[in-house]
C-alpha cells in the first residue's frame, strides 16, 4: 500500500513484495538491477524474475552487512559468524547465476562493516580493530589496517577510489590507497565517530559522533565545522549529488529527527539546517535519491518517508507492520526497495513505470 503527500501526487508505487523468515538487516541493489537481502536469521537472497533465490538459508548466525561491487560482478556478506562469504555473478540469457567463490574465517570476530573500492575490486571489512582489504579478482588480501583506538564503527570509500576513512573511538582515521603504508590522516573528535560519509564529489567528509554532533571537513582543509543541539547520537549520514555549482546537501538522523544541512556561499558562514518532522520513533535507514534532492527515510514506526527537494513530505509509504529496517534506492534511481523487522521485503516504483517487476 502506499500513501500520498499533501498535493496527492503519486511519486512511487508498490510493485512486489515478499519475506524472509526475520529482520531484514540490509538491502542492496547491483549496478545492473539485481536486488539482493539478507536477515537476522543468517539468510542471504537474490531477486530473480520475481522468485527469491537463496544464496544462504536461515541459521543460527545473522548476517549483518551485504554489498555489491562496483561493477555488479561480485556480491560479499558478512555476519555475526565471522565469515566473509564473496560471491561471483555472472550473466547469461536467461538469468544471471549466482556462484559462491570464497568463504574469509574470521571466527570468532564478529564482521559487520564491508564496502567495495569505486574503482576496483577490493573489498574492505572490519575485524574489531582492524579493516582487512581483500582483492575479489586475486582473491588474496592486500593489506590489514589496524585502527587501535577501539572496534571499527564504520567504514567509507572515498569516491574518487583515492582514500578509505574507517571511524572509531576518538574520531576518523584515512589511509591513502596509494600507500597503505602511509601514516593515516586523522580526524580527532572527543568521543567516538560511530558513522562516516563522504559526498559523492569527494570534497567533503562527515562523521556522525556519539556526543551527539557532526563533523564535516572539506578533505585537506585543517579545520572541521561542528554540528551540535542533536537530541541524541547520530546513526545515519547521507549526501545528495552537488547541486549545480553549490555544495550537496547532507542529511543526518539523531532518534526520530532529521537534519538537512545547506551549505552557504562564504565558509565562514558554515552551514545551516532545516529539520524535517514526521517519524514518531527512531530512523533506521536515511538515503538521497541518488540523482536527485529526493531523500527517503524509514523508521520504526512503519512509515518510509519521501521527502520532496529534502524538504517537504512528499509521499509516506508503509508495508512493515513491525517497523522499517533498511533501503537502498537502485543506481538509476527507478526503484526503492526496503526491508521490514517482521521480514518484508518490499520494492516500489516511479509511478510512471507502470505496474510489474522483473
Amino acid at each position: 500500500m502506499f500513501g500520498l503527500g499533501t498535493k496527492g501526487k503519486v511519486l512511487f508505487q508498490q510493485q512486489w513484495q515478499d519475506a524472509l523468515s526475520e529482520y531484514v538487516t540490509a538491502v542492496a541493489w547491483s549496478s545492473d538491477g539485481l536486488l539482493a537481502a539478507s536477515s537476522a536469521a543468517g539468510e542471504v537472497i537474490v531477486l530473480q524474475d520475481g522468485s527469491l533465490v537463496n544464496l544462504l538459508p536461515a541459521d543460527i548466525a545473522s548476517i549483518d552487512c551485504l554489498a555489491f561491487s562496483t561493477d555488479g560482478k561480485f556480491l560479499a556478506a558478512g555476519g555475526q559468524d565471522g565469515r566473509v562469504r564473496v560471491w561471483a555473478i555472472f550473466p547469461n540469457s536467461v538469468q544471471k547465476e549466482v556462484k559462491l567463490i570464497a568463504t574469509l574465517d574470521n571466527a570468532p570476530t564478529w564482521v559487520d562493516k564491508l564496502a567495495w573500492s569505486p574503482n576496483c575490486n577490493y573489498l574492505a571489512f572490519s575485524l574489531g580493530r582492524y579493516v582487512q582489504i581483500w582483492d575479489a579478482d586475486s582473491q588474496t588480501v592486500i593489506t590489514t589496517l589496524p585502527f587501535a583506538n577501539s572496534s571499527v564503527l564504520d567504514l567509507a570509500w572515498r569516491p574518487n577510489g583515492e582514500n578509505l576513512a574507517i571511524a572509531g573511538n576518538g574520531g576518523v582515521k584515512i589511509w591513502s590507497t596509494q600507500d597503505w603504508d602511509d601514516e593515516p590522516y586523522i580526524i580527532d573528535m572527543p568521543s567516538a565517530s560511530i558513522v562516516t560519509a563522504w559526498s559523492g564529489d569527494s570534497k567533503y567528509i562527515a562523521s556522525g559522533n556519539l556526543d551527539n554532533t557532526i563533523a564535516v571537513l572539506e578533505y585537506g582543509s585543517p579545520h572541521p565545522w561542528v554540528m551540535q543541539g542533536f537530541p541524541g547520537k547520530i546513526s545515519n549520514l547521507t549526501w545528495s549529488q552537488r547541486l549545480s555549482n553549490k555544495a550537496p546537501l547532507l542529511a543526518a538522523s539523531s532518534i526520530e529527527g532529521i537534519a538537512v544541512w545547506k551549505k552557504e556561499a562564504n565558509d565562514n558562514d558554515g552551514w545551516n539546517a532545516r529539520v524535517l518532522d514526521l517519524h514518531e520513533s527512531k530512523i533506521q535507514a536515511l538515503e538521497f535519491h541518488p540523482h536527485s534532492s529526493l531523500l527517503a527515510s524509514a523508521a520504526d514506526d512503519g512509515w518510509l518517508g519521501l521527502w520532496t527537494k529534502a524538504k517537504q513530505v512528499g509521499q509516506i509509504l508503509e508495508g512493515a507492520s513491525r517497523g522499517f529496517s533498511c533501503l537502498d534506492w537502485s543506481h538509476d534511481g527507478k526503484w526503492l526497495a526496503a526491508g521490514g523487522q517482521g521480514g518484508e521485503l518490499i520494492i516500489w516504483s516511479e509511478s510512471k513505470r507502470g505496474k510489474g517487476f522483473g
